[in-house]
């Protein structure tokens, strides 16, 4: 393609992103064309009076302001793009802000309409971004880009609402506005690409080019860019391959429900004499039930590594010398890269991705046997052209795994369909990374086991057909797709997974709910712990009475607290309600002069009324307000006749100034202990909690090991709840930013809120345990252990 300018690249972007919107302009109108007939359609409906007079009212209100909506979606959708950045990323900052109920319903009603044109469009989304973002030298579109499906769908939603249509009629109708959109908007995409292909910009996209190659197999071949991991999103984030892996064993090892006490430790770790002892699991005679979990399942390895290396004479979990030394056995030990076995692997996987996809489609049990029988034929066919010792146990050992993983019967069979297709991907990776055999942490382990510990939760028919089984397929084929790459295109799809669990999983509007309520309270909560804090240095060397101070530290700090989330720190009622704090001390110091006096009489009952306004916003009304109100006026009536001590001026000013800028002075570090519970969430936003289980501290005094483990919990993992005498199988679903509270989900659809030092002390006392004793992975090489135990010849046979 010839050298383009920039300011013609520019230009294309720009004419690509006018033909988008003014296509998609035009699904608007025939979708309320639809959601008319849609709601003709339920006001014919007879039934509950009830829902009969919601379906009329619904049909008045788009027959009166549909027209309206339509006309303002227009005008709304070409003033976006007249604002859209045509390159770079946007530079809006998160915010940290309290939002209402309505929002957070707003943005669900948003999200739902946009995810589900992301899911069909995903590909041709995928390559507009990637055309988009070479002709403007970018590595994303920006946050508001017309180009992102979230875009047009806040625009349609927020003029829902604004041309007086309620969420509820939405929520009625969302089904004929997606059938429609989705259609338009799929279309749109393609044919921007198409647009793009015949301006000569990218008309293949070759993925392959986003991946940098040293040329060394063995060294795994090298990184992969943000455009790579971009270009495979299909509605998940994307992680470069820079993100740090999991440190210290953050692989999610579970813990068996019987493992706490140091008896039970290692006993009975591999069968027919495949056990390792207990000081081999567990290098010393005690420790937290996470650090033995993990010791057992590296126990696991341990024992393999004894197994093979008395068999071949060799480390299989080491990097082997270069061809031509040898291995004692007769023959040469270093030839993992030898190109003749590596091409046997390559076309061994090409072959069977062949085969496997005639058995995707149709009865799944059958294409899990199959799928067996070809992957054992293709092992047995490998293990005779495999040039060491050390390959054919490296083929053999692979191969009785994926039997393991592939006799699951808690993964359903349209999953495990999938997983049969990593088999010879695993066994690449094996071959010229032994380490595989050695460590917990390996990409390609800790992939099969989250999404193995994910998908055992489910039931088969949650599963197939799902969201989760389309990235799992997805993973499959990028891994697939990248065979030279070694573990790095394992690190790659593991981030990307992870990043897809963590909205996959809240996708709910319970989930949403809760996440956004409990993440408001923790913040809310956290600030106001340190507002108190501040308040405290504040008055420290003040004469100040001490009712007042309690009103300030118990009430106010609060009161800040949530003004500043929901309105904004700086925002003119937090500003004045920051003021109110500094009035009142001034207020309740001594009144000798007259002056001083006059100025009290005119300000006391503004200054009531921001308390009063304040305390509202808190949630203390009633009998309980007023209550704070008499307190304070006996306090101020005391300060009038100069009952109390005086407070310079000047000091009232520095603490009006260290108010005003009050969030400049305080951080969340140190802060641990957030109260929590339904009350406290319902007073906060007026949210009915009764579909929350609250569980909050109780203050039992847990261990650091505990609280360390319940940080270092995974989402997606599955574990038995034993709450209030009641057991309930739980997912875990979503950590708070800061840690604090932890959202469980359970299968009949309640969920479990639980603050971390409750969570770490029910871990502590078994009442809540991982549902799997070990990871997929451990387990397939425990049985794969037990299998070679008891026929030590097949190793190399």
């Amino acid at each position: 393609m010839a050298t383009r300018s920039n300011a013609s690249s520019l230009q294309i972007s720009r004419e690509t992103r006018e033909r988008f919107v003014a296509a998609t302009e035009g699904v608007i109108e025939p979708a309320a064309h639809a959601i008319t007939e849609r709601l003709v359609a339920l006001a014919s409906q007879t039934g509950n009076s009830r829902d009969m007079q919601e379906n009329r009212d619904g049909f008045l209100a788009f027959q009166s302001h549909g027209a309206a909506w339509v006309a303002q979606s227009r005008q709304a959708w070409r003033k976006a793009l007249a604002s859209s950045s045509s390159g770079g990323s946007s530079s809006n900052s998160l915010r940290l802000e309290l939002i209402g109920d309505d929002v957070v319903e707003t943005n669900i009603l948003s999200s739902r309409l946009a995810q589900t044109i992301q899911d069909k469009a995903s590909f041709e989304l995928n390559d507009l971004r990637l055309r988009i973002q070479h002709l403007e030298g970018t590595s994303e579109l920006d946050a508001k880009d017309v180009l992102k499906p979230e875009a047009f769908a806040k625009v349609l939603v927020d003029q829902w609402l604004a041309s007086g249509l309620s969420r509820e009629l939405w929520t009625k109708v969302q089904d004929q506005m997606q059938l429609h959109m989705v259609d338009g908007m799929v279309k749109a995409y393609k044919d921007a690409n198409a647009y793009l292909i015949s301006r000569e910009v990218m008309p293949e996209i070759d993925l392959k080019s986003f991946v940098r190659r040293t040329g060394s197999v063995n060294s795994g071949a090298a990184g992969l860019g943000g455009s790579f991991a971009a270009s495979h999103a299909s509605g998940s984030a994307s992680m470069g391959m820079t993100a740090q892996m999991p440190q210290g064993g953050r692989g999610g090892y579970a813990l068996p429900a019987g493992s706490f006490a140091p008896a039970a430790i290692g006993v009975g770790m591999g069968r027919g004499g495949a056990a390792v002892s207990s000081a081999d699991a567990m290098g010393a005679n005690g420790g937290s039930p996470l650090l033995v979990a993990r010791q057992r399942a590296q126990g696991v390895l341990l024992n393999l590594k004894r197994f093979v290396t008395a068999r071949i004479g060799g480390d299989i979990t080491q990097h082997r010398p270069a061809v031509g030394v040898s291995d004692g056995a007769g023959g040469p030990m270093g030839m993992a890269g030898a190109p003749a076995f590596a091409a046997a692997i390559a076309d061994a996987e090409v072959a069977y991705q062949a085969a496997a996809s005639q058995y995707v489609v149709g009865d799944e049990a059958t294409a899990v046997l199959q799928a067996t029988v070809d992957l054992r034929r293709r092992s047995a066919e490998l293990k005779k052209r495999a040039p060491t010792t050390a390959d054919k146990a490296t083929v053999e050992i692979v191969a009785l795994m994926f039997q393991a993983i592939l006799a699951e019967e808690r993964i359903p069979f349209s999953a495990r369909v999938w997983f049969a297709r990593l088999q010879m991907p695993v066994l690449r990776v094996a071959i010229a990374e032994p380490e595989f055999f050695g460590t917990l942490q390996h990409p390609a382990r800790m992939l099969i086991d989250r999404m193995g510990s994910c998908v055992m939760g489910f039931d088969a028919a949650a599963i197939s057909g799902s969201a989760l089984e389309g990235e799992i397929r997805r993973v499959v084929q990028v891994i697939e797709q990248y065979p030279e790459t070694g573990q790095r295109v394992f690190k790659l799809v593991f981030d990307e997974f992870v990043a897809f669990l963590n909205k996959y999983l809240t996708q709910s509007d319970t989930a949403q709910k809760v996440m956004s309520v409990a993440q408001q309270v923790e913040q809310k909560e956290t600030m106001a712990i340190q507002y108190t804090i501040e308040l405290r240095k504040m008055l420290n060397d003040m004469p100040v009475r001490e009712e007042i101070r309690e009103f300030l530290f118990k009430v106010w700090a609060e009161v800040l607290a949530i003004a500043a989330l929901r309105y904004g720190p700086q925002d003119e009622q937090t500003v004045m309600l920051k003021r109110s704090a500094s009035d009142l001390v001034w207020a309740a110091s001594a009144k000798p002069n007259r002056n001083d006096r006059t100025r009290v009489i005119q300000d006391l009952p503004k200054l009531l009324q921001r308390l009063r306004q304040g305390m509202t916003l808190l949630g203390i009304v009633g009998d309980a307000q007023e209550q704070h109100i008499k307190t304070i006026g006996a306090t101020l009536s005391d300060a009038f006749m100069s009952k109390t001590e005086a407070i310079p001026q000047a000091k009232i000013e520095a603490m009006a100034k260290r108010l005003a800028n009050l969030e400049d002075f305080v951080s969340d570090e140190g802060t641990m202990d957030v109260p929590l519970d339904a009350a406290s969430i319902e007073l906060l936003l007026g949210v009915d909690a009764s579909s929350i289980e609250v569980v909050p501290d109780t203050g039992t005094k847990v261990g650091e090991d505990m609280l360390a483990w319940a940080h270092e919990l995974q989402v997606g993992n599955w574990f038995m709840l034993d709450h209030n005498d009641r057991v309930s199988q739980v997912q875990f679903v979503w950590r708070s930013e800061r840690k604090q509270l932890h959202l469980f989900a359970s299968s009949d659809g309640r969920s479990f809120l639980i603050q971390v030092g409750r969570l770490a002390s029910y871990l502590q006392a078994g009442l809540l345990v991982p549902a799997e004793e070990e990871t997929l992975t451990v387990r397939a090489t425990r049985e794969a252990l037990a299998k070679l135990d008891a026929n030590p010849e097949r190793l190399l046979n």
